[in-house]
This record gives C-alpha cells, sequence and structure tokens, in this order.
C-alpha cells in the first residue's frame, strides 16, 4: 500500500515531469508589436535623420548627400528658431492645464454629488477630434461670438479679434488647447489617487487632518510619478503643437510653431532635407529637455502603507 508520504512525494515531483517551456515562446509574442514598432517608428526616425544631411526636395529620385550643411543653416538663420517662442504660450498653459486637472481629479476623487457626470463632461473634450475642435472655436471666438457675448456678460463689452490680433491670438489657442487636454492629465491624475488606499484617509481624519492636509501629505507625494509624466508630455506637446493652431489660423498673425513651420519647409518650399533637420532638432531638444526634468526631479519609488 502506497503512503501519503509517497502520495505528498509524487505530487511535488509532478511539476518536474511536465511539459518545459520553450524559451522562444515569450518572443514570439513580441514579434509582432517589434515588428510594428521597428516598421513605424524606428525606419521612419532612421529614414529622417538620413534625411537630413541630403538636399532632397521629396520629389526627385536622385537625392544629394550635402553634409551637415542643413544644421548650419538653422544655426546661421535664427529666423527659424523664433517661432519656438510661441511655444512658450502653450508651456504656460500646460502648467495651468495641470494645476485645473490635479484640482479636479482631487476634488472627484472624494464623495461629491454628480461626480461621475463632472468626470465625463472634462473628459469628453480629449475625445473629439481636433479638427472638429478647431472649426468649433473658430465660431466661438469669431468678432461677437460666443466668447465675446460671454465678456459681454461681465461688463466688457467690443468685438475682439481673438484669433486675429497678434496680441491675442496666441493666448486665445493656447486656452483652446487646455479645454482639449485638460482630460487626459485629469483621468492621470484621477487614475493615481484611486491607487492610494484609503485607510490612509481614514488615518488622516482620525489625526483631524482636513482635505488640503490630506492632499498635501497623502495625495501629492502619492503620485508624484504621475505629475513628472504629466510634465514631460506637457512640455513634449507644449513645443511640438500643431493641430489647434494650424486649423484655426494656418500660423498667420503670429501664431506659427515650430511644427507648422517644417511643414512649410517640407511641402511649399520643397526643402525636405532642411525639414528633417529641423525635425531632428526638435526631437533632440524634447530628448534633452526630458533628461534635465528627469535629473532635477529624479523618479522615486512611493510606497504608501
Amino acid at each position: 500500500m502506497t503512503s501519503m508520504t509517497d502520495l505528498a512525494r509524487q505530487d511535488g515531483d509532478a511539476p518536474s515531469r511536465g511539459v518545459r517551456a520553450n524559451p522562444l515562446t515569450p518572443w514570439l509574442f513580441l514579434c509582432v508589436p517589434l515588428g510594428l514598432l521597428l516598421v513605424f517608428t524606428l525606419v521612419p526616425v532612421l529614414s529622417m535623420v538620413w534625411y537630413s544631411f541630403t538636399n532632397w526636395d521629396g520629389l526627385d529620385p536622385d537625392v544629394s548627400f550635402v553634409g551637415v550643411k542643413n544644421y548650419q543653416t538653422l544655426l546661421t538663420r535664427p529666423a527659424l528658431f523664433q517661432v519656438f517662442f510661441v511655444s512658450l504660450y502653450y508651456v504656460a498653459a500646460s502648467f495651468l492645464q495641470m494645476a485645473l486637472a490635479l484640482y479636479f481629479a482631487t476634488l472627484l476623487s472624494f464623495q461629491t454629488r454628480l461626480r461621475n457626470l463632472f468626470k465625463g463632461i472634462i473628459f469628453f473634450p480629449y475625445l473629439v477630434n481636433g479638427v472638429a475642435i478647431g472649426f468649433i472655436f473658430l465660431y466661438v471666438l469669431q468678432p461677437g461670438g460666443t466668447l465675446d457675448r460671454i465678456v459681454a456678460l461681465f461688463g466688457g463689452g467690443g468685438r475682439h479679434l481673438w484669433v486675429g490680433d497678434p496680441g491675442l491670438v496666441n493666448w486665445s489657442l493656447a486656452g483652446v488647447s487646455v479645454w482639449r487636454y485638460l482630460g487626459l492629465n485629469f483621468v492621470l491624475f484621477l487614475g493615481a489617487i484611486a491607487s492610494i488606499p484609503g485607510s490612509l484617509y481614514e488615518a488622516a481624519e482620525l489625526d483631524g487632518a482636513n482635505r488640503w492636509q490630506q492632499f498635501r501629505y497623502i495625495i501629492l507625494p502619492g503620485i508624484k510619478p504621475i505629475v513628472s509624466l504629466s510634465f514631460i508630455l506637457a512640455l513634449s506637446g507644449s513645443l511640438s503643437v500643431f493641430e489647434i493652431p494650424y486649423i484655426m489660423t494656418g500660423g498667420a498673425n503670429g501664431s506659427k510653431t515650430f511644427v507648422i513651420q517644417t511643414l512649410d519647409l517640407a511641402f511649399k518650399f520643397d526643402k525636405v532635407g532642411l525639414a528633417c533637420a529641423c525635425a531632428v532638432v526638435l526631437l533632440l531638444f524634447i530628448l534633452a529637455m526630458t533628461w534635465v526634468q528627469r535629473r532635477l526631479v529624479p523618479e522615486e519609488r512611493v510606497e504608501l502603507s
């Protein structure tokens, strides 16, 4: 008769007699996403870098290698970099956007009436196509339009050229971007706050902590990695903004961004090589800013218990 010890030993040895996993199996699952990454990301980036050293016009099959001439043109023509100042409006707007997103995410994380409705209202603009948003706000911002009527309710009469006045156009376009992308940061912050254990709030309330103290000592430290990620996304998005100003103004009245200028060089002036050099410079600038941000605010592992 087989003893219980023998049965236990046989059960313990059972996994060792199973089929061994093939070490190539994980790579079989990864081959498709890696292939897509290679075809649609790495190859275009490498092609862009190569064309930045040529004088290709986008149509001629013959491509001539010109070395660093395109980069010398960029460095010797400061006007090509002046459009970077337009990005400062969007950088300032991105800080306002993050502050609003963090405020609403914190407020709606607690028990609030109709909070699901407000979550949907805040996130909905991010789901709308950027082209549609651009055309909608062309009517909102036109002289005598919706925004002028709202301003008139508070005593500010007159018709304003929100997208025609060089002094107002970039602030107006940056405000549209805040409205559209607020939902993205809001969802990121909301998910991060939801991951904080509820027991911490209960303990804080027992200790007499108010909402501000809970935000300062529990929420803000707990979502620090997400705040850092949102800052990187906001900075890179501010430097590469394209959709809203292109649809609403086409870069007119001093609203041209670096990306719009790059597309003009490629498709209006047939200087694809120079445009690729601009794109490489923008990529390197974003990577450098990300590196600086990581050095100034290193990523830390947050443990809440």
